[in-house]
């Protein structure tokens, strides 16, 4: 996961940085070019530490009756979803996503305000995963 979080941001970061600092150089020259590269290159680097963190900021913890996902930066949440209260489960990914072999593990409950994601799983593991909980949330559900 973290090595598409870099491509994405490679993606992303470098094309803005150059938009930013090829003006200053060739309008006003080093004076305005120097400190427009630096800031650029402080700011790509801020977003990496950044991306970073958030990529190990993300956990999860299959349990005897629940499923703990732990995730923030700043604001550490923990959320824990009972087996029996799961209604359904997604597996998506997205192009990069697609590329580097990955997906993303959403759940869905009755609670609207829930958002259980574990994102950043090997496409084997979300299938494994997706195909676990929506059998033990049967089992759950029909109280066996």
């Amino acid at each position: 996961m973290w090595s598409a979080r870099q491509v994405s941001l490679s993606l992303i970061g470098v094309p803005v940085g150059l938009a930013a600092a090829i003006p200053a150089w060739v309008a006003v020259g080093p004076t305005a070019g120097v400190p427009v590269t630096a800031a650029v290159l402080v700011v790509l680097a801020l977003l990496w530490v950044l991306l970073r963190g958030r990529y190990r900021s993300w956990g999860y913890l299959e349990r005897a009756d629940d499923l703990v996902v732990r995730r923030g930066l700043l604001f550490r949440q923990v959320s824990v979803v009972p087996y029996g209260r799961m209604q359904f489960i997604d597996v998506s990914a997205g192009p990069i996503d697609r590329a580097f072999g990955l997906a993303t593990v959403q759940l869905h409950t009755a609670a609207a305000a829930s958002d259980a994601r574990i994102p950043g799983l090997a496409r084997d593991e979300a299938e494994r995963l997706r195909d676990r909980l929506a059998s033990l949330g049967e089992a759950q559900a029909t109280g066996l």
